[in-house]
């Protein structure tokens, strides 16, 4: 059974870009350090502290399958086609692109993206199907807070970055409700940015 986590690098007040969608310095960490770090199916390269590294490579390299927003799909165009993590990344929308076309001229047959008209909870099982015993990753934002919200997922997962935005877009999206996690667990401390694990559990 698949393992569901959301994740999203985030300042200290909480949000994942500012209200322009623009992440500042909060992906300064992937360009920091001396270790060569790669995503997108080999397609990119980062740079980060050895202690990152040895946290994010194994975590990429766990995903089988993404759920994410069309606001972040449309933002990225899609990754011109290859999935940042995972072999498949399932796309929660109101409205599918037109003629099925996810961006860059590739089809809906040529790139790994599906997209998922009936809601998060649709989506993370179709995703949950993909991934088999791997992790499904959740991206941060409305989504994530909408599969919590529907009680789907098991582990948030924060990469911690020492600035505060003021504004901005929030982890959780537009949660609204109290939500219970577990005792933090402090994954590793990296260069500019600390690992944090939380499972949703309840408390005792």
């Amino acid at each position: 059974m698949a393992t569901v986590i959301t994740h999203a690098v985030t300042s200290l007040d909480g949000y994942i870009a500012d209200d322009h969608d623009d992440v500042g310095p909060l992906f300064d960490w992937y360009f920091n350090g001396d270790v060569e770090l790669t995503g997108g199916q080999g397609g990119w390269t980062f740079r980060v502290s050895r202690a990152s590294f040895d946290y994010v490579d194994p975590f990429w390299r766990s995903c089988g399958a993404m759920v994410i927003g069309r606001h972040l799909f449309d933002l990225t165009n899609g990754w011109n086609g290859v999935p940042s993590v995972g072999d498949a990344v399932f796309v929660v929308t109101h409205e599918p692109p037109a003629h099925g076309d996810p961006g860059h001229g590739l089809t809906a047959q040529d790139a790994p993206f599906t997209f998922v008209t009936t809601g998060v909870a649709d989506a993370v099982a179709r995703a949950c199907e993909v991934a088999g015993d791997r992790v499904v990753a959740v991206t941060g934002g409305n989504i994530a807070g909408q599969a919590i919200a529907a009680g789907l997922v098991d582990e948030v997962a924060i990469d911690l970055v020492p600035v505060v935005l003021g504004s901005g877009k929030g982890y959780f999206g537009t949660l609204s409700e109290q939500v219970m996690l577990s005792d933090p667990h402090v994954v590793v401390e990296g260069h500019r940015v600390l690992h944090l694990r939380h499972r949703l559990a309840p408390v005792t």
